[in-house]
């Protein structure tokens, strides 16, 4: 039997190791035993605490998903109350914060999109992250919009968000964040009134 705790030491090392697997040879192709290598563990330990790939894959987009949540989080930290516009960039540059750009995790959340199709686990891990971006988006909106206006606005930032994630993910050139954030912008100002947008923006 592993000893007592041996689950969240080994956890970081399997999930990065899930990360590299996919980054190298797609989760179809990585076997748990090259899983295991890639993390220095038994096979055995992989199927006992995760109960294979499907497991290790849930586990690792839980660890990326709180990433992104600290990243927003800590952005939305250092930003005006006060600025809607300021904070929902700081939502937006969170999405494509270099933890979330970094090749091996731009893989996995291909692979997680794939498989969140057809496994219920995985599909109610996005339907939460989707509704958690949207509420982040809904809440500053609502301070200068109506509300029907503001859940709609919304969408259509969440769109950006994922279209131009997609579409630098499938890029040679990758994902440009500084593009995402002014085409977001220019979106932004054709639905927040003037009068809401601060003069340095």
């Amino acid at each position: 039997m592993p000893k007592v705790g041996m689950p969240e030491i080994r956890k970081p090392q399997l999930i990065d190791a899930t990360m590299k697997a996919i980054n190298d040879v797609g989760l179809h192709k990585a076997s748990v035993a090259m899983i295991g290598a890639y993390a220095g563990v038994s096979p055995a330990i992989i199927n006992h605490y995760f109960g294979g790939k499907d497991g290790l894959l849930e586990a690792t987009m839980r660890s990326v998903l709180q990433d992104l949540a600290k990243a927003i989080q800590s952005r939305l930290a250092e930003t005006d109350r006060s600025s809607v516009v300021k904070r929902i960039v700081a939502v937006v540059d969170g999405n494509f914060d270099p933890k979330q750009l970094d090749s091996k995790v731009v893989k996995t959340w291909l692979t997680f999109w794939s498989y969140a199709m057809h496994k219920p686990q995985l599909h109610r891990l996005q339907r939460v992250n989707e509704k958690r971006l949207l509420s982040y988006l809904r809440y500053e909106l609502k301070q200068v919009m109506p509300h029907d206006e503001a859940v709609f606005v919304a969408q259509g930032v969440a769109a950006l968000i994922d279209g131009i994630w997609l579409r630098g993910a499938l890029s040679p050139h990758g994902i440009d964040q500084a593009l995402a954030q002014a085409l977001i912008l220019d979106y932004l100002r054709q639905r927040i009134p003037s009068q809401y947008w601060p003069q340095d923006l």
